[in-house]
């Protein structure tokens, strides 16, 4: 009787089992879940792509899987990404649920704040104080040139050395954002802020890793010595460094003369106290995550864009070649290009595009989800599903591209050497949750590649060997560290 009842138990448990990982009637497909792991035993998580790519092929441009407890679907393709992030991107504008951010964000501030009044007024405030600073305008391009002279300063310095841009590109891409939040920017030679540039690198790199999304699933992880716990250690270096920023800000500021980002918001705060009303949404927490998200989001994707252009010029030196003639021709005899000068220069601006499609710098973007049920593709998504849009996909579709899975900018001309826009061409996502920074990242990439390569020109350490392309996962794809030969040009 007592085996019997046992075998009846352990099949009530198996079925239960089976229930909760068996997908609801109207949910898309996907691959066969495994109990309390779901489907992350069958994906690699240093690099998800190719597991992502496979589903598909099996179950379709939108599909599901489990990530632990976690139903998520996938969408690929443009005509599925196209409809979840601009024809229905209010329905699918809210951001996912999970432990991990729940602790880092609290849910506040410019990325993973839900989609709702506070998201929409930070959004608005960010854009316009942005513009307040220069974004679009002649300053805030002057403030990018002056910043290219300490960048082609330190350059010159090892021009006779085998020399690892990475560090010098990361420090001069973050002084941008820097110099408009904090109002200042900081030395190359800055130990501490070099510190603190590698261990946020470091976080995004985890933070998309099998230990946080285990940390997600398993909440009673948090309670064991697991490598989880060094995200969480990062975070607070890098919230520890953005205190003492804030907390100098308002010790020093003066109130109506707003030199930054950071004051303008004190300024924010400084009226809803005048009003008493406390309606606002503005608030010490969303300020903190705000200038959090700036920071991070600001440097990250534009210096890996700035790397890999670098590294495709080593590995393509007839590209390069082409890029530096268009660049003399158009800039004459001035010190350098100004912005607008882009428009006269198809050619440079298909090679930084095409740098963009096939780095795929963001590949899965950030996750989406549902603000109420919806339909997509014939299948019914409940509010709150984690949607992942993996914007890799029509980077690299063969139906949308000339050269799919090659680097060549031609995927960016027509027959007259004109630049095309492209539909499938989605670096900086598309619709209400599109990157912020979209404008400023595009200036920065081009003035920042154009000055450098009207100085040098960039070589392999090693002419025999091309550079390794192999790029690093994370939630962004920076290439891995890499050396080169700086030739001055004259």
């Amino acid at each position: 009787m007592e085996l019997s009842t046992a075998l009846l138990l352990g099949l009530v448990l198996l079925g239960l089992l089976w229930w909760k990982w068996s997908r609801p009637k109207g949910f898309p497909p996907g691959p066969p879940a495994l109990p309390v792991m779901g489907n992350m035993l069958q994906m690699d998580f240093t690099n998800p792509m190719k597991a992502l790519r496979k589903f598909s092929q099996t179950y379709g441009p939108v599909y599901s899987i489990y990530l632990g407890f976690t139903p998520a679907v996938v969408v690929r393709g443009l005509k599925d990404l196209k409809e979840v992030l601009v024809n229905k991107g209010v329905e699918f504008a809210d951001r996912p649920q999970s432990k991990m951010t729940e602790v880092i964000t609290k849910y506040k501030g410019l990325v993973m704040a839900p989609y709702g009044r506070a998201w929409k007024e930070h959004r608005r405030f960010t854009l316009s104080t942005l513009r307040n600073f220069g974004l679009g305008k002649k300053s805030m391009e002057e403030r990018i040139c002056e910043e290219s002279s300490y960048l082609i300063q330190d350059l010159k310095e090892n021009k006779d050395t085998l020399y690892d841009p990475h560090f010098v590109i990361d420090n001069a891409v973050s002084n941008i954002i820097c110099s408009i939040v904090f109002g200042r920017r900081y030395n190359y030679d800055d130990r501490t802020f070099r510190d603190i540039l590698n261990i946020v690198h470091d976080n995004l790199k985890l933070s998309s890793g099998i230990w946080a999304q285990l940390y997600n699933e398993f909440g009673f992880l948090r309670y064991l010595p697991l490598p989880h716990w060094k995200i969480f250690r990062n975070i607070e270096i890098i919230f520890g460094f953005l205190r003492k920023v804030l907390e100098e800000h308002k010790k020093t500021r003066v109130p109506g003369q707003p030199r930054d980002y950071i004051d303008c918001y004190l300024e924010e705060l400084d009226k809803d106290q005048e009003d008493g009303s406390n309606k606002s949404t503005f608030d010490d927490e969303n300020l903190f995550t705000s200038v959090s998200d700036l920071f991070i989001a600001g440097t990250e994707t534009t210096s890996a864009s700035l790397e890999w252009c670098l590294l495709y010029m080593m590995t393509y030196p007839d590209i390069q070649e082409k890029c530096r003639e268009e660049i003399n021709t158009i800039r004459g005899d001035r010190e350098h290009l100004d912005y607008e000068d882009r428009v006269r220069m198809p050619y440079t601006q298909a090679v930084l595009q095409e740098v963009q499609r096939f780095a795929s710098i963001v590949p899965m973007g950030i996750p989406h989800s549902p603000i109420k049920d919806i339909q997509l593709n014939g299948y019914t998504i409940p509010k709150g599903t984690v949607i992942i849009p993996d914007l890799s996909s029509v980077h690299y579709d063969e139906s949308q591209w000339k050269y799919p899975h090659e680097f060549n900018p031609e995927n960016f001309l027509n027959e007259e050497g004109e630049l095309m826009k492209v539909d499938s061409f989605l670096p900086f996502s598309a619709g209400p949750r599109s990157c912020l920074g979209e404008n400023l990242a595009r200036m920065e990439i081009f003035l920042f590649f154009t000055t450098m390569l009207t100085h040098f020109e960039f070589q392999c350490p090693d002419h025999k060997s091309p550079p390794d392309l192999t790029p690093v996962f994370g939630i962004t794809r920076p290439p891995k560290h890499f050396k080169m030969r700086l030739v001055p040009h004259t």
